[in-house]
Formats: structure tokens, sequence, C-alpha cells
């Protein structure tokens, strides 16, 4: 078939690239969000999918949004056969649905009718689920809710982050998505509607909503802070700075020492924090304007003082 593919991240190149390498469907453009500003110099940066789009001479289409009437004309001079979508990051119009005539299949992380929205990983680890997966479906207008043509399923360990989970379905997710394609191509494939119960929502996640609250259990503390690892980067407030929070460990109840939450424990060789239940062990921080560091470093180098705590 002939597709033009719409992606942003770097999660979406393992599906472009297996897209690309197919010998039965032909990439004719890429749509991705506007080059964006980065680094200490702010200069403009493509997106990871228009590099790799670059990269093999595939057209580039960056419009400031869906609708915008000349990327629409462009899209209709392409006739694309279908329109498979990794993360792009915009809201699809009607009139851009209506395009290719087996419409757009976007590859969600997460299993629908569970976790509709932009951040269905860092949900699903902070909700405590053992499994997860990948999910194609054809995109209408209500959010995620389109009928769905295949699924993969994907264990989450009692270690992953949100980054390493995301990797994972990535590559998964790609094969799925290529299958699908495949399917849709033979007619071999018809997309079947979402059921009406399990229906949960997973909104993107902002810096705000990274901020770890202690007054919690240790296992949503440490659910929250793999949730957030490495975007946006879990944080709490300390004398007045925001320390980001790596990865932490739980402690046997046995032996870690009462702690209210929050507070701070700095031991020879490990910090631990209170939370509402044990203490959670601090695995790597980066205070304000410092390099990422161990907890014990950081706690040295601190001085921290009896009563300290994170909040």
């Amino acid at each position: 078939m002939r597709l033009v593919f719409a992606g942003t991240p770097e999660a979406a190149l393992p599906s472009l690239r297996a897209l690309i390498d197919s010998a039965r469907h032909e990439v004719a453009a890429v749509v991705t969000r506007p080059d964006a500003p980065a680094g200490r110099g702010r200069r403009l940066v493509r997106s990871p999918v228009g590099a790799l789009a670059d990269e093999h001479g595939i057209e580039v289409l960056t419009p400031p949004r869906a609708g915008d009437p000349d990327f629409l004309a462009r899209l209709a001079e392409l006739a694309p056969d279908a329109c498979p979508v990794v993360a792009y990051g915009a809201l699809l119009p009607q009139r851009a649905l209506d395009v290719p005539r087996h419409g757009w299949v976007n590859l969600h992380f997460s299993l629908l009718p569970a976790w509709r929205g932009a951040a269905p990983v860092q949900a699903a680890i902070r909700a405590g689920d053992e499994i997860t997966g990948a999910s194609t479906f054809r995109i209408v207008p209500e959010l995620d809710a389109g009928p769905v043509f295949g699924v993969v399923t994907e264990k989450i360990g009692p270690t992953d982050t949100a980054g390493q989970l995301l990797d994972r379905l990535a590559t998964s997710g790609a094969r799925l998505l290529l299958s699908t394609m495949d399917g849709i191509e033979d007619g071999s494939l018809e997309a079947v509607p979402q059921p009406a119960d399990g229906v949960s929502y997973a909104p993107k996640v902002t810096v705000a909503d990274a901020r770890v609250a202690f007054d919690q259990p240790a296992v949503a503390v440490d659910r929250h802070v793999r949730a957030m690892t490495p975007e946006p980067g879990a944080w709490a407030g300390f004398r007045g700075e925001r320390l980001k929070l790596g990865p932490v460990e739980l402690t046997e109840p046995a032996g870690a020492p009462a702690l209210p939450p929050g507070e701070l424990l700095v031991e020879r060789e490990r910090v631990l924090a209170g939370t509402a239940t044990t203490p959670v062990r601090l695995g790597a921080v980066q205070a304000q304007g410092k390099k990422r560091m161990a907890a014990t470093d950081w706690a040295r180098g601190s001085r921290i003082e009896r009563g300290e705590r994170l909040t």
C-alpha cells in the first residue's frame, strides 16, 4: 500500500523503520510536528521521525495544524491508501481522516479500551498493572475510541520505568503495526469495536504531576517515580528547590526505621526517605544546577540535618 506515516518521537522510529523496510508498502511521506528549539543555543531541531525520513529521502510534512489547508491539499495529492500513526502529537480533523481510503491507523501503547490518552505507559505503571500492551485501531473523532485491528501484550516488571517499558512496546508494536498494514492490504483483517466496559483515561503528564507525594504508601511512591522516569522526571522539594529523583528501592519492614513521610535519614551506604508505610531508599538524584549523582554523594555534600525532609 501507499502510506503516509505520522509520528514524532523516538518511540515511533521502530514502526517507521519497519514500514520503510517492508517490501509490500511504500512510505510516500511522513507527517511530524514542526521543528522545535532545543539545547542551549535553542536552535531548531528536526523531530526524530523527521530526521529518519530525511535520511531515507522521504518527503517530510510539518504542518502547524493537521487542519492546515496547504497540508490537506498535499495529503490529497499524495493519495495514500492508509496513514499509520505512532505518537504524532496533534489532533486530526475529519477532513484529514477522510483522505486515505483505509483511514488513519494508530498504534497506541495500551490494551484498549484501557488507558486512552497521551500517557498510557505512565498510567499503567502508576496503577500497578501487571500486564499492558499495544493496540492498533482506526482513528475516529472520539479520543482513542476507534475499532481495534490487533493487540500485543507485555508484562510490566517490578522495576520497569516508563522509558524501559516504552522501548519494549515500541519494538513489539512496530511488528504489530506492520502486520496490521499487511492485513488491511490483503483484506484478512477486520477492525472490531472496543467494548463499552473497562474504559480508562491517561491524560498528558505535566511536571507538576511528577511531584512525589511521600504521604502515600511506599509501593505507590515507587510506582510513581518509575512512571515519571525518564520524562517528565519525578521530583520533590528540598530546601526550597526542586530535587529530581531516580527510581527508588523498597525496604523490608524489619530492616528500616520508622520515618515520617518525606523525612530523610542518611546512613553510611544509603539514604532513606519516609513514606506512609516503610521508607524507600533513594537512588540517583539531581539537584538544581547540578549533575545527576548517587543519593549518598548528594547527602554528604548537602550535610543533611536530622529532621529535614523532602516535600
